[in-house]
């Protein structure tokens, strides 16, 4: 059985993550250990509230990491992975995307790196994409490499299913959206009791993301509800970015409502408050002021 879907980390915290801890009978499973924020965000730098929040996410992150027996990496930008803190990984089962293949420059590099500097510090890794491992009781199913979005210019992730007396858990990675068909074919093909969907990149629209992309997403999340086994349905990350993000998507929802099907973001999933700091920097800088923090951990997903 799964007993914990903890996320950890999550645009709708106030930071850019798609962190979750998974519980099984057998199995502690972290998936994506990494926070960032947005270098700037209305040409404007993190607010100091922001730094505050990335810390308190980056200590819980390093503490379920701690107690997980799994660490899982789908891709290879800041914010689902860290480099500067490979004991993370010391005596963990290491699942990774493909270092070489299915990947752009930007993130070879940076799985060159990786893997560079956690070293020999696994008990065990393995490249992950198109693969099944069975652990125990537990069964971890990736996707083979899908795009970052709409095309392959941020490369590519892989998306993990995790299985366990009957129920299922997914999470997306990167996907925005779901928009392409091999994304979406994934989660028809695992179905879900519980979907982690990295939802449709609005905040961009009209210009990064097109208005065509968001429709035949919105289309992949209706079939997702009505062809699966879902019960509950998260969206978030890039989705969170969008301060009117819920009438991009107006017909996810009457879907989910109409299938009774529990949908919110990482934060209402959690029982707390929506803190969309990012999409909301304007404003933190008007109400609280400038204060300089100087950190490290910024996004540039290229």
């Amino acid at each position: 059985m799964i007993h914990r879907i903890m996320p950890l980390a999550f645009d709708s915290f106030g930071v850019r993550s798609m962190a979750t801890f998974v519980e099984t009978d057998d199995l502690k499973i972290l998936i994506d250990p990494g926070v960032a924020l947005a270098p700037l965000r209305y040409g404007l730098e993190p607010h100091f509230l922001e730094w505050q929040r990335l810390d308190q996410t980056w200590e819980e992150i390093k503490r379920y990491a701690e107690e997980a027996d799994v660490l899982v990496v789908t891709h290879y930008h800041y914010d689902h992975h860290d480099p500067d803190y490979p004991e993370m990984y010391k005596d963990k089962m290491v699942f990774v995307k493909h270092p070489t293949e299915n990947i752009n420059m930007s993130q070879k590099e940076r799985a060159a790196l990786h893997l560079m500097v956690i070293k020999e510090l696994p008990s065990k890794l393995e490249f992950a994409d198109g693969k099944s491992f069975q652990i125990g009781k537990t069964m971890l199913t990736f996707s083979k490499a899908v795009c970052h979005g709409t095309n392959p210019r941020l490369g590519y992730v892989t998306e993990l299913c995790i299985g366990s007396g009957g129920e299922k858990f997914l999470h997306t990675s990167d996907v925005e959206g779901p928009s392409l068909e091999d994304q979406i074919s994934f989660i028809l093909n695992e179905r879900p009791d519980v979907l982690f969907v990295d939802g449709p990149m609005t905040y961009m629209l009209g210009y990064r993301y097109s208005y065509k992309s968001l429709e035949i997403s919105n289309n992949n999340l209706v079939r997702a509800i009505k062809e699966t086994h879902i019960h509950t349905l998260v969206l978030d990350h890039h989705f969170l970015r969008d301060l009117n993000y819920k009438i991009t998507i107006k017909p996810v929802y009457e879907a989910a409502e109409k299938r009774k099907v529990k949908i919110g973001t990482a934060a209402e999933f959690c029982g707390r408050k929506i803190e969309m700091l990012e999409a909301l920097r304007k404003e933190l800088y008007t109400k609280y002021g400038e204060k300089k923090v100087r950190g490290k951990r910024l996004t540039f997903e290229e």
